[in-house]
């Protein structure tokens, strides 16, 4: 069977995300025309993202992130800082909005050893987010055939504290 012919079975999409100039402004939108929150607010870049490729070569980028739930779906909101990376390339080409679909995986190498054989390539990503050095996302280069990227994601079993919540955990 050729590559092209080879099928990538996805499972659910756990996570949509959308690419925002102002984070800060974002999530407090989010909140406050929509109810949307509370948002878990990271730095990702090092020394949080401990290893970080670009088509395939060790790289480094920098980027917030506000992680939040609309029902049982995450929603991630991403503004870029340093880089060369998959959301400056979609921002120059699209501007900002929804970049990415995630899918949940459990065998990061398996995704991407599945994806090569589809003829799908990994275009950027980073590993060893989760305090015990897990955690790993990865984006396929599936835009032009979907209109969208498709990013794995190997959650790692704990998460660091964010550095922020937004709005504010009030003290009872």
């Amino acid at each position: 069977m050729k590559n092209e012919e080879k099928q990538l079975p996805l499972k659910d999409v756990a996570q949509i995300c959308i690419l925002v100039p102002d984070i800060e402004k974002a999530v407090e939108i989010w909140w406050k025309k929509f109810g949307i929150g509370p948002w878990h607010l990271y730095t990702y870049g090092k020394p949080l993202v401990k290893r970080m490729t670009r088509h395939g070569k060790p790289c480094e980028y920098k980027m917030k992130i506000a992680l939040s739930y609309i029902g049982k779906m995450r929603i991630e909101l991403i503004e870029p800082l340093e880089g060369d990376t998959v959301y400056k390339e979609f921002i120059e080409d699209h501007g900002y909005g929804v970049h990415h679909l995630g899918v949940l995986t459990d065998d990061m190498k398996g995704s991407l050893k599945n994806a090569e054989s589809a003829g799908i390539a990994m275009t950027m990503d980073g590993a060893g987010f989760g305090p015990d050095d897990d955690g790993h996302y990865a984006y396929l280069d599936t835009e032009k055939l979907i209109g969208t990227t498709i990013e794995f994601i190997e959650r790692p079993k704990r998460r660091n504290p964010p550095e922020r919540i937004y709005p504010e955990p009030q003290l009872k």
